[in-house]
């Protein structure tokens, strides 16, 4: 399976919220990535069939999704940021109801629902209403909805948003498990999600696919390097001003700095191993750098 874009844009209004883009992806976890602004949810809509693209292309193998319509839906599993449901039904009722709607054998969606429910951690909660649930619960019941139809391609707008800790790891763990026989495009803003399930990372930026990689790929291509500093209280301050502080810790003796940069911003600076997390950090902070120098 190859879920081909080419040339990708969409315009509002004159401007570009996706800009040329061109990438391929196959079976397996990609990660999307960008600050607020930068195309994601735009571009999952589009792979969605839900906006028409101004320019450019989406194929599955070889053949335009929007021509595909009813067939390609078909073989689609969809969670946007904010989902519908009818509050007063319960959790078994309404993924019942979105099987019917994806056309669903009633037998087999029975069946089906009461896989998701246990695969999603809902088994204790299956009788509640939707209205009821907690927004970790609700999300779970979101991405159960998205597998009803046993989808080829899998697309999840921030679905780890509302879960604790727990429930993020068991959804990564059910993603790595899901990925073995189909394509899985995620975005979050929980880095750490992407970086320990994703197989690739896609990074936007201002409508502009910045870079695709392993996350290792990724990382290596960051232009900053990242370095740890203990000063003091008084001289943190100036680096912050100076530098992009990743992350800052109270310890003895002071403040432990985590700084990207280039140079070595101190002779007592050591090198630390780079993450995904920095290079989200660095490439946001630089279109908010962009955006004060603008005056937007």
């Amino acid at each position: 399976m190859e879920l081909k874009i080419e040339n990708l844009t969409k315009t509002f209004q004159g401007a570009e919220a996706v800009s040329h883009m061109t990438c391929t992806m196959e079976k397996g976890v990609y990660g999307l990535l960008g600050a607020n602004g930068a195309g994601k949810t735009t571009l999952m809509r589009m792979l969605c069939t839900l906006l028409e693209p101004t320019a450019g292309s989406i194929c599955l193998d070889g053949e335009d999704i929007f021509r595909m319509g009813a067939e390609y839906r078909k073989i689609l599993g969809y969670l946007p940021q904010d989902f519908g449901f009818y509050p007063d039904f319960t959790v078994r009722d309404y993924l019942l109801y979105i099987a019917s709607i994806k056309g669903v054998h009633r037998t087999a969606a029975v069946r089906r629902v009461g896989e998701l429910i246990d695969q999603v951690g809902l088994s204790k909660a299956q009788n509640k209403k939707m209205k009821k649930l907690s927004g970790g619960m609700k999300r779970r019941a979101g991405i159960a909805q998205a597998m009803l139809n046993h989808p080829s391609v899998l697309i999840l707008d921030e679905p780890t948003a509302g879960l604790d800790p727990n429930e993020r790891v068991r959804f990564r763990n059910l993603l790595s498990e899901l990925a073995q026989d189909r394509l899985v495009l995620l975005s979050t803003h929980i880095v750490s999600d992407i970086e320990s399930i994703a197989n690739e990372i896609l990074f936007m930026k201002e409508g502009v696919l910045l870079h695709s990689g392993t996350p290792e790929e990724i990382i290596e291509a960051m232009p900053e390097r990242v370095w740890g500093l203990t000063v003091s209280v008084r001289e943190a301050s100036a680096y912050d001003r100076r530098y992009r502080v990743a992350n800052r810790k109270t310890v003895p003796g002071g403040i432990r700095l985590r700084i990207l940069s280039e140079e070595k911003p101190h002779p007592e600076a050591e090198e630390e191993t780079a993450t995904l997390e920095d290079v989200f950090l660095s490439y946001s902070e630089e279109e908010e750098s962009a955006c004060d120098e603008s005056g937007e």
